[in-house]
């Protein structure tokens, strides 16, 4: 298991910088492409808060509480029986996700985000991972074990 907890988290990590640079190296800050036009556009915007531009300008509060994040899920990781696989990959994304983007905090003091649905605020593959482990959370730990948190 732990094996492939890494290659996943790896695998989220590799991807989301990925993307991250090459949106940093083709792009301005504030340009956008248009996709599929008026619905998805590839949009470069420097994220200096937490989820939708919250508490801007506080990059070390992040960083601090991201480290604590991970390491909480890591330790928590160990703990999780063998046959709550759900709830394990739900942590692992959420983890790799955290990395993604506090390597952008650490990098750049804000986080790159380029995914751009118009009707959504701009997010990134980090985020996406963050977002599928939070639902998958709440999926085992609220509808397939209501009453056992783990």
């Amino acid at each position: 298991m732990f094996l492939l907890a890494f290659l996943i988290i790896a695998s989220i990590i590799i991807i989301d910088q990925i993307t991250k640079i090459l949106v940093e190296r083709n792009f301005m800050e504030f340009q956008s492409i248009g996709i599929i036009e008026n619905i998805f556009h590839l949009t470069y915007v420097p994220n200096y808060g937490a989820a939708f531009g919250i508490l801007k300008n506080k990059t070390l509060f992040f960083i601090v509480i991201s480290f604590i994040v991970i390491i909480g899920i890591l330790i928590l990781l160990l703990y999780i029986p063998n046959q709550r696989n759900i709830l394990k990959f739900a942590l692992v994304l959420q983890a790799g996700g955290a990395m993604g983007n506090l390597i952008d905090r650490i990098r750049l003091g804000y986080v790159i985000d380029f995914l751009d649905f118009r009707i959504w605020p701009v997010f990134n593959i980090a985020d996406m991972a963050i977002v599928i482990g939070a639902l998958l959370l709440i999926y085992d730990i609220g509808i397939l074990s209501p009453k056992k948190l783990i």
